[in-house]
């Protein structure tokens, strides 16, 4: 990234060094909506199409918080990429900002996926088609152009380097919750002990604006949630609050990203008879059609379950209901988090973490995301004319992901 480049949303008024200024709900609303709208490829494609807008194009925080954010949302259950909205969102301009983040990353997903709940056939053909294939190629180059800008700014020596590559090499061994977990606890410790960092603020650098009030408060709502919730179910005896229940657990309780819901949410509407298999099966394929996070696919079983929350309503609601814990989550850490980063110890274990971070993300760029997108030398050029517009011709992400549907479709259909 150039040095010259200037920083569109930068208060012109505040000296270097300064963070950017509060923003408005609505300008958070109208950037989520658009990545919304374009964000293929899954929660990995998601933090580089993040990176691309809020650290390279809006110029909201710099590399070094944005890594630091992944890292802590990397930790923590649930959705990685939604949580990193939300707290982008809260840090820009505050619970309103949260809350515009997370409707306009995942609500055209959502409503793309209750509209198929409700007999959009079509769907099922545009899963497997070109224009769909080139929106996979774009997530590659996406994710490359990541991988390529974090490494450059977060692993300038040998060591960190070699975090990020031992990092890469061990997730790739252990492809799961587990690999990532103990790539960046591994990581964090060399980095504890190895790397030495000047004590210094992130360049954009601001709290969270969250109190430890407020982080307590949440912590507590989100224990009491996930001990409650299953005594009411049984309690009650109503497979709706049953429902509620594994829907909520599932949020609460996935690490490794939106796939690994997957079997806790079969485990809670196919036995029970709330949703069929082949119906489970048929939503699915159409997620991966859509853009945005894997955990809108909650809206489309909420929308096709047996019962009073059906339709609409029933998908409105259980989108909801799996999203609470990634906030609470969220809200509970980040004031301890903010504290903590700026402790000389901590700093050296997180330029730790953050080389581990970049190895995580070389991994992913291999496994889904290449393997997934990359079937032949249409495909592989395609991907590197994209890489191309991105980084050096420094093309916006939209016109990119438009340039690869294009191309997908007239190549790959």
């Amino acid at each position: 990234m150039r040095a010259s480049a200037p920083v569109p949303d930068a208060d012109p008024d505040a000296g270097a060094g300064a963070p950017p200024r509060r923003g408005r709900a609505l300008e958070v609303l109208l950037a989520f909506l658009r990545l919304g709208l374009t964000s293929f490829g899954g929660p990995v494609a998601h933090l580089g199409y993040f990176r691309a807008e809020f650290v390279e194009r809006r110029g909201w925080l710099d590399d070094r918080s944005y890594s630091d954010l992944v890292a802590l949302c990397q930790f923590l259950p649930g959705p990685a990429s939604s949580q990193v909205g939300m707290a982008l969102g809260l840090s820009r301009a505050g619970w309103l900002g949260a809350l515009m983040a997370w409707i306009g990353f995942t609500l055209p997903s959502a409503l793309a996926l209750i509209a198929f709940a409700h007999g959009v056939a079509r769907w099922g053909e545009v899963a497997a088609s070109g224009v769909v294939q080139g929106l996979k190629v774009a997530a590659v180059a996406v994710v490359a152009q990541a991988v390529w800008g974090m490494a450059k700014a977060l692993c300038p020596d040998r060591v960190r380097a070699g975090l990020a590559i031992g990092a890469a090499l061990l997730t790739l061994a252990v492809p799961s919750a587990l690999g990532q977990v103990g790539a960046i606890a591994g990581a964090g410790l060399i980095g504890w002990r190895l790397v030495k960092v000047p004590h210094q603020q992130p360049v954009a650098h601001r709290g969270s604006g969250v109190s430890r009030g407020w982080a307590v408060a949440a912590s507590t709502l989100f224990v009491a949630l996930l001990a409650g919730l299953p005594l009411v179910a049984a309690a009650s005896g109503s497979a709706t609050w049953a429902l509620v229940d594994g829907f909520y657990r599932a949020g609460a309780l996935v690490f490794g990203g939106g796939h690994v819901v997957l079997p806790l949410l079969q485990a809670t509407v196919v036995p029970s008879g709330a949703v069929g298999s082949a119906e489970f099966l048929a939503g699915y394929g159409a997620a991966q059609a859509v853009p945005g996070p894997l955990f809108t696919f909650a809206a489309y079983l909420g929308a096709v379950a047996h019962g009073p929350l059906a339709g609409w309503v029933g998908g409105f609601v259980f989108l909801v209901v799996i999203f609470i814990p990634a906030f609470l989550l969220i809200v509970a850490a980040l004031p301890f988090w903010d504290e903590l980063r700026q402790r000389d110890a901590v700093q050296s274990a997180m330029a730790g973490v953050n080389a581990g971070v970049v190895g995580i993300l070389l991994s992913a760029l291999y496994d889904p995301v290449w393997t997934s997108a990359i079937h032949g030398r249409a495909a592989f050029g395609l991907a590197l004319a994209a890489f191309g517009l991105l980084v050096h011709g420094r093309v916006s992400p939209v016109l990119v992901v438009a340039f690869a549907a294009a191309g997908g479709w007239l190549l790959l259909g």
